[in-house]
């Protein structure tokens, strides 16, 4: 079991990627901030399986951090990190500091489109103007022919895909499926933080996205009623500080009053001081 290679410097970085486009490799990426799981592994996987090297990014990207959010105690887990990366087959960790990705006398940002101004957007302001920054800057250092994503930030991938699209780069957006644990928490990073009250009580996401599901299932179409449902199966577990949980479009994420084909259930809370997000695809077929 061989660690991946270490790259710090983006023109190193570019050079291998290229150097390996150039002899008819197929190269994919999984951008992450490190503090790796099953989740972001399984993004490692499906890059394997769909390129012939994969480079995984380890950034903690201070732009996407608000003044009052956790960017200082975000976990930093470097050594476990590569191991699980050596385990999983990765053949290159991108590792570079923040002078590195941000020079020095930096002001150009990516501000993103439409799609990231409701939910996450208002929640948390100038989070995906950082988001979409980071992985513009990260698409130049590592060029590859695919980027691997989660469905897990579901709000997210949409907002690179519309940059990808508005900006003309020549990267396919891979979302993968959402991982969880056997109890059904959606796997994150921030779960380390939950203790073990927290984390029972966490489990109030899926189960009201589960309960959305089984709406729909049972032909409800109103999505107000869905949205009640979701908010109260919360309620009952003791999560009172709810940012949103909602059904809305599953492109645009525009408010809708009735799903019609294919909808979004979204859902970010705070469990004790946590902040979680969890979603699911609700489809009429």
């Amino acid at each position: 079991m061989t660690k991946p290679q270490v790259v710090s410097t983006v023109r190193a970085m570019c050079g291998i990627v290229q150097a390996a486009q150039r002899s008819g490799q197929r190269v994919g990426v999984v951008p992450t901030m490190g503090a790796l799981h099953d989740g972001h592994l399984s993004l490692v996987a499906a890059s394997r399986a769909a390129c012939d090297a994969t480079v995984v990014t380890i950034f903690v990207n201070p732009t996407q951090f608000g003044p009052n959010e956790d960017f200082s105690r975000y976990p930093r887990t470097l050594e476990a990190d590569l191991a699980k990366l050596a385990a999983a087959g990765a053949d290159y960790a991108f590792v570079p500091d923040v002078a590195e990705m941000y020079p020095a006398g930096a002001t150009t940002m990516v501000e993103p489109g439409e799609v990231a101004k409701p939910l996450e957007g208002q929640f948390r302001p100038g989070h995906f103007r950082g988001v979409a920054t980071i992985v513009l800057k990260l698409f130049q250092a590592v060029p590859a022919d695919a980027a691997f994503f989660g469905q897990k930030d579901y709000q997210q991938q949409l907002v690179v895909r519309r940059m990808v699209a508005d900006l003309l780069l020549p990267i396919e957006i891979v979302v993968c499926p959402i991982v969880r644990e056997p109890d059904g928490l959606a796997m994150s990073s921030r779960n380390v933080y939950l203790s073990a009250d927290e984390r029972h009580k966490a489990l109030s996401l899926s189960r009201a996205l589960k309960a959305a599901e089984s709406l729909v299932t049972q032909g409800e179409r109103d999505a107000a009623t869905i949205a009640s449902r979701m908010q109260t199966t919360l309620r009952e577990a003791g999560i009172e500080s709810i940012d949103y949980a909602t059904v809305v479009d599953a492109q645009t994420l525009a408010a809708i009053d009735r799903i019609d084909s294919l909808a979004a259930a979204l859902i970010a809370a705070r469990v004790g001081t946590t902040r979680l997000i969890d979603n699911a695809i609700l489809s009429v077929s």
